[in-house]
């Protein structure tokens, strides 16, 4: 068949995708045929609603037609897999997936992939390191694939701003495969940097095709607000002009609960959506959106690449991401389908300060690091018995050990982990530029806050789009801002909602593996659910209290507005019996601030005051992990009074991180007499 013929058959394929009217793009025609006749490697960076995927499903069913394998996609989000398997029926390719959400239907998807059934299978990065699936499913698959596609490709790269460790496994995938397997990646947010390091890793002959990405559907603006109530305010006003249905971000968990919470209040119909949202729910509320049954979904990040509804009439984020290219990612997902789509950013003080938090999970010092190879060097663990040995958080634990697995230092295995015996290098200047290059993501995103000039091209430009140009339609290319203002009656229903005191703190209930010795493992008896103002990620409580609890401001007595919401925390709080006495925690930071809360406390509350616990040897340094900390705490703290009292204790602290210190100040005054224990804290980061 000549390359008229393929083409015309390519055509047919992309009409029953896209429609009658559906035609092929240049670029599009050059990749399939890059895959398809030639068999090469190839890197398609274009903008988002381009039809990246048409190039991948169209090739698929030509290789298919001809022969080939199956089509391995590796995708990052369970959203985006939904979506393609949708999309490569309409073009008659059978999709099926493997992911965490349907366990119990891997095996009848691998015995459909050996029977020939499964034109296309979608896989989670997460699965190719998965020891079973590593082992056994994985070396079929790629003796077998006929064409390998990499979705959202910018992830495989440590310079992109949503690098993945799970990632840059496909490196060793990649290398695995038969001669002549065709191999695609695709993303819509890579500049020049990180296109340059996914095309190397995908082999030196890689093609790319970069096309410019402009999105003409688009009108950027940024509105700024001198306080988090007027901002959320002119959000609940200003939903009613957006057409259509949207989604509004926002950089934390807390800020999607609470802004959710308060459209609701003000009449509007909204879901709250991240990644600690139920599978089920998540799924719900994605349809709800597609189907328009909803104005909004309040998301985080969670709901990003791969979410397709052509039909989205705008993005609003409250708060900035930090860095402009997954800024325009995300905005991204909008108008793909209509003539105009709203993108309003809306900056607040905060912002900083939670960058500066994810800025704080980067990649272990290599102290640290030598610590768990020395560990794992012994004989195989599992986390958590690692986590007793090293002084890292499970969070940034499973990460090192991932990034270590690419690596070839460490392998995973049941169970848990494994040293290989490679050496290992810390690539410390490696590590450091790529910090330097989230902290000049972040400067920029400040810049684009502040520009004078066309938004669209300055974030075209970030993304080192040699087409960018003004764009005409922004706020600042058209001399049209949005005023800033909103109705008194938004602003004090925000007030209300902002400044309505109380968190719940969730007792621990289990200890930390591997502490047995110190005769702490299985249930935690010792913490009643507890309270705190506020949450320091809040856009309310959370400005007050991290101002108050930054380390350059000055200890002193609790400051009157927040002793006045710390006793209506108390006032609302639905305990079973009233406490009758109050003791605190030693702050080395914080002590006339803890001390003076628990005096005045005891005092308004009529409570008897028991004092301060103690540290034997001066408090313990900062730990990351639980093991660690309660260790180091079961060690140190002591109660250097009576505390045995007819009925329950306030236990007051200044704020609360990971719980093991309330924990473990609960079960020593439970054990000098203290019938129950009530933690209360100024504030909570979780």
């Amino acid at each position: 068949m000549g390359e008229h013929e393929l083409r015309e058959e390519a055509e047919r394929h992309l009409r029953a995708l896209a429609g009658e009217g559906a035609r092929l793009r240049d670029d599009q025609w050059s990749a399939i045929s890059a895959l398809v006749v030639e068999r090469r490697r190839a890197l398609v960076v274009q903008r988002t609603g381009w039809g990246k995927s048409a190039v991948y499903f169209i090739a698929t069913a030509l290789l298919r037609a001809r022969g080939a394998g199956p089509t391995v996609i590796v995708s990052p989000l369970l959203a985006l897999m939904r979506n393609q398997i949708a999309a490569a029926a309409r073009a008659g390719v059978h999709a099926a997936t493997i992911n965490s959400a349907n366990v119990e239907e891997w095996d009848s998807v691998h015995e459909a992939v050996g029977r020939g059934e499964i034109d296309v299978l979608l896989v989670s990065p997460e699965r190719l390191n998965n020891p079973d699936f590593r082992d056994h499913v994985l070396p079929r698959l790629a003796g077998s694939a006929g064409l390998v596609v990499v979705d959202e490709a910018h992830c495989i790269s440590d310079w992109g701003h949503d690098f993945r460790p799970d990632y840059r496994r496909l490196r060793t995938l990649l290398g695995e495969l038969p001669e002549g397997v065709p191999v695609l990646a695709t993303t819509a947010t890579a500049n020049a940097r990180v296109t340059r390091d996914v095309a190397e890793q995908l082999g030196g002959d890689a093609l790319v095709l970069r096309g410019p990405l402009e999105r003409e559907s688009l009108h950027l603006s940024v509105v700024r607000h001198d306080s988090p109530e007027r901002r959320l305010a002119w959000l609940a006003d200003t939903l009613h002009d957006l057409r259509g249905s949207g989604i509004v971000y926002t950089l934390t968990v807390a800020a999607a609960h609470e802004v959710a919470a308060f459209l609701r209040d003000r009449g509007h119909e909204v879901a709250a959506y991240s990644g600690q949202t139920d599978p089920a729910e998540r799924l719900a509320a994605e349809q709800a959106l597609l189907d328009n049954k909803i104005k909004a979904l309040v998301a985080t990040s969670a709901l990003g690449m791969g979410f397709d509804k052509p039909d989205l009439g705008f993005v609003v984020h409250v708060g900035a991401p930090q860095s402009p290219v997954a800024y325009y990612q995300q905005v991204g997902r909008a108008g793909r389908g209509v003539e105009r789509a709203e993108v309003i950013l809306l900056p607040g003080p905060e912002d900083r300060d939670i960058w500066a938090y994810f800025a704080s999970l980067a990649f272990p010092p290599e102290p640290v690091v030598r610590q768990a190879l020395d560990a794992l060097a012994a004989g195989p663990l599992s986390t958590a018995a690692l986590e007793t040995r090293v002084d890292l958080s499970r969070g940034r634990l499973e990460m090192m050990l991932k990034v270590l697995d690419v690596d070839g230092a460490v392998r995973r295995v049941r169970g848990g982990w494994e040293s290989t015996g490679r050496p290992w290098h810390y690539d410390a200047e490696r590590y450091a530029r790529v910090a330097a290059e989230r902290s000049a993501e972040q400067r920029a995103m400040l810049d684009y806050i502040a520009t004078r000039d066309c938004r669209e091209e300055f974030l075209r430009r970030h993304l080192d789009d040699p087409g960018a140009v003004p764009c005409g339609r922004c706020d600042n290319c058209k001399g049209d801002h949005r005023a800033a203002e909103a109705s008194a009656d938004s602003v004090r229903a925000a007030e209300l909602r902002l400044r309505r005191p109380g968190v719940d703190i969730d007792p621990r209930r289990q200890w930390p593996a591997g502490l047995k010795e110190l005769g702490l493992s299985g249930r935690v008896q010792a913490a009643a659910p507890g309270r705190a103002l506020g949450r320091l990620t809040d856009i309310g409580w959370g400005n007050r209290l991290r101002q108050l609890l930054a380390p350059g401001t000055p200890d002193g007595p609790i400051p009157g507005d927040l002793f006045e919401a710390v006793v209506k925390v108390l006032s609302a709080w639905d305990w079973d019996d009233r406490p009758v006495a109050v003791a605190s925690l030693p702050s080395a930071t914080r002590p006339e601030l803890i001390r003076s809360l628990a005096a005045r406390l005891s005092e308004v509350g009529r409570l008897t005051h028991l004092g301060e616990l103690a540290y034997t040897a001066g408090p313990p340094g900062r730990q990351h992990n639980s093991a660690q900390r309660v260790r180091a705490l079961h060690h140190t703290l002591t109660v250097p009074f009576d505390a045995q009292v007819p009925g329950p204790v306030l236990l007051v602290d200044d704020r609360v991180d990971t719980g093991w210190t309330l924990t473990v100040a609960a079960a020593l005054l439970r054990k000098a007499g203290a019938p129950e224990v009530l933690p209360l804290t100024l504030a909570t980061t979780t």
